[in-house]
């Protein structure tokens, strides 16, 4: 049976357009229930009489109907195994689709796990339920006017097969069909048409079996809620937004919060290069990081600049407040801050105050809980591990089960009359402080994909036993005759990379860079393509890696290991001795690494004159040649910069850090980091050339001026001169800092450069101008990623641009399509910049964990002055922390501190504080004592004290002990604990 449906559209030229489409309706189309009789089933996801839920309000056997805003609203509370017997309409999954994809692949989740018994009907397609739009219906009431009718139909149909002699004989009470919607103005319609139905709340407040589900209902508002006075100006109508967004009244851009200042924010606009600030909670008007906001521009009157101080919100229960005194105390607060940004010698900025919201970018956020103060109440705080979010109202019944659990909330709305947003309980992650619920935290935090691999994913793995075929082997350039070598960090299971060099006839050399062809194994479109692509890195914690690609990829099949044969992409070169390339070729390869080594079982074996093998001959070689590449780099421009990392020795039982210490570089990390950007740089030239509108590329933009101010200061402080007019004479001013005394000052200059640089990007080659291509840390006028593909999803797109361009794969679409590449490299971006901040909260987390219940004496160096603080740096661990020098009242470094003859007194113009005849600068030695401060479960932090200089009264004071150095943690102390 077929139907057409007409519409008109409006052409940019202002014509009318007549679209006619057939619309095909059938009439085999089952229902999915095993109580019916007429249709033709699907066994494996019907409706079954198994799982009969008890409901107070629906006494007797039911299917659920779900409305789209109950899939939308309510799916934390749908993931419970709890409901059962589901009927999915097509029009409602294709509304989730449209409306939410994050939700959509959820709900399919729930609908592919075949012990829910969530069926699918395809109700616009069936000949009785489709529904077609009437004249001057909107879309929206049509959907709802097709749900209705779908809903009415299934419970007409179940009852034809339920008036039989046979079922009356069984005693079973007729199964009905309910309607959940929580759209009152549907709700009232199908009651008026003998529709059962109920609100999603109404429902789950039924279900007397399970009264933990109430918790997970999302909140539009709290029931018994008192009408309390506008905390917060009214947002603008999306209409009235787009309006002044048209005339440039109002401005659009992304809200960040400040980590230390809740009354503060900025607002990232395009035409403005520091963003608009946002001072006052009113201004703030209920933005919450990361969302897409409207901003008014202040008068330059009112502008103001970053106050720099820290402020974090001291009553919890705010909202029981009297609203007199709230308002004062937040008058003061917001006193406090525009003072201090007249006090900072900053000039104003741009300031403004939100006054609408255009994209909401709320999430699932990791925290504790902060019971209320008032006994049997269900209305609790909720305190999120990310400072830049808001608390958050939320009700539970688990309060004293969760007081001591990491949980997870989502926001539902935030209304006018409250001071915090509404939310409802999601889940718990674990107890407090254990190490799977804080990584799990951490991941969560930082929107890392961790979740199992999908059986539809793990189907494109390749079937084991694996092995390479004769035919492989016809297609590849067999190098396993070759020495070729892998030198990686230790426990390094992921091998990407492998190394070869061998003397030519001629006297030149032959190099070349092998790269596991993971390329090969993942093929462009299908499931594990695409969740590669999502995941885009490989995310490396304390003790723990999360894998871009499947296992059996990133440690067996594609890891480069010694002794087996692999697939690889060689990139080869013929060099002379003094490193200059004479020619390249690219090729797929089957290798055969003769060793796999660490940087310091490479570096012995180059250093052991006695070692005269092929290896051995071959690493003295690559070393010699990678000096000298390293050297032209470094004349052309290239930076040294510098970090503080550090490595940890963990645990194998316990996971627990039991040494802490900076990383070591050899000579031999310097030799591999060589031969990949060499790699890098010479794919990218020729998929550059190749592929000139689609080319995945790298570039590092040059930083502005002002970044470098902080640096320059600096090093003016301490009779440098650097100048940032070019990278190259940037690199020569960082050479000349040195100083005798400080062996260690170099380093930290080459520290601070590094925080001026600005961050890496990919891009797509037509997107921009080539000048723009630059690398300017590497001073590289072209660069690419190529060498990492087991953990970087941009370096596999590089190598299907490489092997399309060599004829060893073939191209397809979307490998050419420069908007589908931009947008994932948009993704990449983000992935690698969330699993770098990733990375860094592990490091923290093992570093508090490695401190608990100790203290040390180390010596450490000052970084920067500030006006209440001295920043360090600690050379043995990595480790960088704030000693303050002023306090407030309630003791910012965890000891309270009544001595007010102690006072520092800091020096804008040198950038010194000064306590009697002791005065600190930029890069002094100091010593310092470093203990965990414990007294925030939920932000655990590193304080340190000075031990020297000593000043009286501010200083930790010397003990009959202090020569005793404090015991390190080891295994057996672990275990002891344990």
């Amino acid at each position: 049976m077929q139907t057409l449906r007409e519409f008109t559209r409006k052409t940019k030229r202002g014509n009318i357009l007549k679209i006619v489409r057939e619309h095909y309706l059938r009439d085999d189309i089952g229902c999915g229930s095993d109580l019916c009789k007429y249709c033709f089933q699907n066994e494996v996801y019907q409706l079954t009489s198994k799982h009969e839920i008890a409901s107070s309000l629906f006494k007797f056997p039911h299917y659920l109907v779900l409305d789209t805003n109950v899939v939308l609203d309510q799916i934390d509370v749908l993931e419970e195994d709890v409901l059962h017997n589901v009927i999915v309409l097509t029009t409602v999954l294709n509304e989730v689709k449209h409306k939410s994809s994050s939700i959509y692949k959820r709900f399919n989740e729930i609908i592919h796990d075949r012990t829910r018994n969530f069926y699918v009907f395809v109700n616009e397609h069936h000949k009785d339920t489709y529904a077609d739009r009437d004249p001057g219906e909107t879309a929206n009431d049509r959907n709802d006017r097709a749900i209705r009718m779908a809903t009415k139909w299934y419970d007409t149909h179940l009852e034809t097969s339920q008036t039989s002699k046979e079922f009356e004989r069984s005693g079973r009470a007729n199964t009905r069909v309910v309607l959940l919607t929580d759209d009152a103005g549907n709700r009232a319609k199908a009651e008026a048409e003998g529709i059962l139905v109920a609100s999603a709340t109404d429902y789950v407040k039924s279900l007397e079996e399970f009264p933990l589900l109430v918790d997970k209902l999302s909140h539009k508002t709290f029931d018994n809620e008192k009408q309390a006075l506008p905390q917060y100006p009214a947002h603008l109508s999306m209409k009235q937004v787009l309006e002044g967004l048209r005339l440039k009244k109002l401005l659009q851009g992304a809200f960040q919060a400040s980590r230390e200042n809740y009354l503060e924010g900025s607002v990232n606009v395009e035409t403005y290069e520091k963003g608009i600030l946002i001072q006052g909670r009113e201004c703030l008007n209920r933005a919450v990081d990361g969302d897409l906001v409207a901003v008014e521009l202040l008068p330059e009157s009112e502008w103001s600049a970053p106050s720099e101080i820290v402020l974090e919100e001291k009553n919890v229960y705010a909202d029981d407040v009297p609203s007199e005194e709230r308002a004062e105390e937040e008058k003061d607060m917001l006193q406090q801050v525009q003072q201090a940004a007249a006090a900072t010698s900053a000039e104003r900025t741009p300031t403004g105050r939100i006054v609408g919201i255009v994209r909401r970018k709320w999430r699932q956020y990791c925290g504790i809980l902060q019971p209320s103060l008032i006994e049997d109440t269900n209305r609790h705080i909720f305190v999120p591990a990310d400072r830049k979010i808001p608390r958050i109202r939320i009700e539970t019944r688990q309060a004293a089960k969760l007081q001591n659990q990491r949980i997870i909330v989502t926001i539902d709305t935030w209304p006018r009359n409250s001071r915090y947003p509404l939310g409802h309980f999601v889940r718990s992650l674990g107890p407090l402080g254990d190490m799977a619920t804080e990584n799990e935290v951490i991941l969560l935090e930082h929107d890392v994909p961790h979740c199992k691999f999908s059986e539809e994913v793990l189907s494109f793995l390749p079937k084991m036993p694996w092995s390479i075929t004769s035919e492989d082997y016809a297609k590849r350039v067999d190098l396993r005759d070759l020495f070729i070598c892998s030198v990686d960090p230790p426990g390094c299971t992921d091998i990407d990379d492998a190394l070869h060099c061998r003397e030519l006839p001629n006297g030149n050399y032959e190099v070349g860079v092998h790269i596991a062809d993971v390329s090969h194994f993942i093929r462009p479109g299908n499931a594990l393509d695409q969740e590669a692509a999502a995941r885009g890195t490989t995310v490396y914690l304390v003790g723990k890696r999360i894998d871009m690609v499947p296992e059996l990829l990133s440690s067996n099949l594609c890891s480069l290991v010694g002794g087996v044969e692999r697939f690889a992409f060689s990139c080869i070169w013929e060099v002379d001795k003094e490193a200059n390339v004479i020619n390249k070729r690219f090729h797929k390869s089957v290798i055969k690494s003769k060793r796999a080594m660490t940087y310091e079982e490479a570096q012995v074996l180059i250093d052991d004159a006695t070692q005269q093998n092929e290896i051995a001959k071959s690493l003295r070689q690559l070393n010699r040649l990678a000096k000298i590449l390293k050297k032209r780099r470094m004349d052309n421009g290239a930076l040294v910069l510098a970090s503080p990392e550090i490595r940890f020795q963990v645990d194998s039982e316990t996971h627990e850090p039991l040494e802490v210490e900076a990383k070591q570089m050899r000579e031999t990390n310097s030799m591999v980091e060589e031969f990949m950007l060499l790699a890098n740089i010479t794919v990218a030239e020729h998929i550059a050339a190749e592929f000139t509108e689609c080319a995945v590329l790298r570039r590092h933009p040059k930083p502005p001026p002002t970044n470098f101010d902080p640096l320059v200061k600096a090093a003016r402080y301490q009779g440098f001169q650097v100048d940032i007019e070019s990278g190259l004479v940037l690199s020569h001013s960082l050479d000349k800092c040195v100083k005798e005394d400080n062996p260690y000052f170099n380093t930290m200059i080459r520290i601070l450069t590094t925080r001026c640089m600005m961050q890496a990007v990919y891009f797509i080659s037509g997107s921009l101008q080539k000048e723009e291509f630059f690398h300017y840390g590497l001073a590289a006028p072209i660069y690419t990623h190529f060498t990492s593909p087991i953990r970087r999803y941009s370096d596999i797109m590089v190598h299907r641009l490489l092997a399309a361009s060599i004829g060893a794969d073939s191209t397809y679409a979307q490998l050419l399509e420069r908007k589908s590449n931009e947008e994932l490299c948009h993704n990449l971006n983000y992935r690698h910049k969330m699993a770098q901040y990733a990375g860094r909260a592990s490091v923290g987390l093992n570093t508090h964990l490695f401190f608990r219940g100790k203290e040390e004496d180390e010596e450490a160096y000052v970084l920067f002055v500030r006006k209440n603080a001295l920043q360090v740096l600690i050379p043995k661990y990595g480790l960088e922390g704030t000693l303050y020098l002023k306090t407030d009242k309630e003791g910012k470094d965890g000891v309270e501190r009544t001595k007010s003859e102690i006072i520092f007194t800091f020096n804008e113009e040198d950038h010194t504080q000064r306590c009697g005849n002791v005065v600190f600068h930029s890069f002094d030695p100091v010593t310092v004592r470093l203990s965990l401060d414990s007294s925030n479960v939920q932000h655990e932090k590193l304080v340190f004290r000075l031990v020297k200089p000593y000043i009286k009264g501010f200083s930790v004071e010397p003990s009959a002990d202090a020569d005793n150095p404090p015991t390190k943690k080891t295994k057996k102390d672990v275990k002891k604990k344990n």
